[in-house]
């Protein structure tokens, strides 16, 4: 018996960027499970839609499939978005076995991805010792979602012995350009900003664009297709693909 096909559902933007960059991700879980059937598929503004690749799995056979949503906090497109488009694809195909697990979210281990990509931003600069951080996030209406980022943003100051702020891209304060400020205003002058960001896209963009306003020595680009990321969307396949099993 086939195991269930694993669809890795993203958001979606008018940004081409951040569909190439679900695409390369899902690509790095194909490399760790070659015998899974695994497809990136978008809520909206991206193609293929979730709904006809669910569509295009249950024409191939598949009557189980697991939905990896790929969002880092648990706000209105996790409680909202993703139920409806779920409950939407089981009406749609009767005997469809379809469950969604729980979000991508803000793993410990996704430190060592934010610390990578802002090495790699630092690669060409002269600063060797920084003086503070800024963990640069979408931001949300639903402040739990905002208190996640705020969270893990301490644990990644702790790590590093540096002060750490959180700063959110919209719908909450402050600003990655405020935040940056604020550490300037105390007399630091080596603040480096790191992108919790899935994929590149309008939001981190105008992020960076605040921060090295501001006067920022580095952004790192967004989480991207990284391998923690990979085993982290397998693991959650994992639970709900046990899931599935009827007790």
């Amino acid at each position: 018996m086939a195991a269930p096909a694993l669809v890795a559902l993203a958001h979606g933007s008018r940004d081409p960027r951040s569909a190439q960059t679900i695409t390369a991700l899902v690509g790095e879980v194909r490399a760790m499970r070659p015998d899974l059937r695994i497809e990136p598929a978008f809520l909206e503004l991206s193609r293929p839609s979730f709904q006809k690749v669910v569509d295009r799995l249950v024409k191939a056979g598949h009557d189980e499939i697991v939905v990896v949503p790929l969002l880092l906090t648990e706000a209105y497109h996790a409680k909202v978005d993703v139920p409806g488009a779920i409950a939407e694809a089981a009406a749609r195909h009767e005997g469809l076995q379809i469950r969604a697990t729980s979000i991508l979210g803000l793993e410990p281990c996704f430190l060592e991805v934010l610390d990578v990509r802002l090495r790699e931003a630092l690669k060409n600069s002269r600063v060797r010792e920084l003086d503070a951080l800024v963990l640069a996030a979408a931001g949300s209406s639903d402040p739990l979602a905002n208190q996640a980022v705020a969270r893990l943003a301490r644990l990644w100051g702790s790590h590093h012995k540096l002060p750490v702020t959180a700063a959110f891209a919209s719908s909450a304060p402050p600003a990655t350009g405020e935040a940056v400020r604020l550490f300037r205003a105390e007399g630091r002058r080596h603040i480096a900003v790191a992108s919790l960001f899935l994929a590149p896209g309008f939001l981190p963009d105008r992020a960076a664009e605040l921060a090295l306003e501001a006067g920022a020595v580095a952004v790192s680009a967004p989480l991207g297709a990284h391998p923690e990321l990979a085993r982290t969307m397998l693991a959650r396949y994992a639970v709900g693909a046990v899931e599935l099993v009827p007790v």
